[in-house]
């Protein structure tokens, strides 16, 4: 893996993380349902692999979405590449999150 490359799968991870640190912190998790209607929104607009296994993971529980958007695994870095989670972080959050992964 290429340091840029490196940098941008640390990013998504961090990203990831983030989302779910911010879904944890809402009892409602009003971020599910963003999630859940970006990604149907995205599948009538461009369909895809990845955003149809989204739909899927999307219907279940909380513990099984979180340990999708946090896993290392390759699927999982593959799947953070496509994630219906946009939007969830402010572009105040996300920046941090970049210049951090940068260093």
């Amino acid at each position: 893996m290429s340091s840029d490359h490196e940098i941008l799968e640390l990013r998504s991870l961090a990203l990831a993380r983030a989302v779910v640190q911010k879904i944890d912190a809402d009892p409602t998790r009003a971020a599910l349902a963003h999630a859940r209607q970006r990604c149907s929104q995205w599948l009538s607009q461009r369909p895809n692999p990845y955003l149809e296994e989204w739909e899927k993971i999307l219907t279940g529980n909380w513990n099984e979405i979180r340990q999708v958007l946090t896993d290392e695994s390759p699927r999982c870095r593959e799947l953070r590449q496509n994630n219906p989670f946009s939007g969830v972080l402010t572009p105040r959050e996300r920046w941090a999150i970049y210049r951090d992964a940068q260093s």
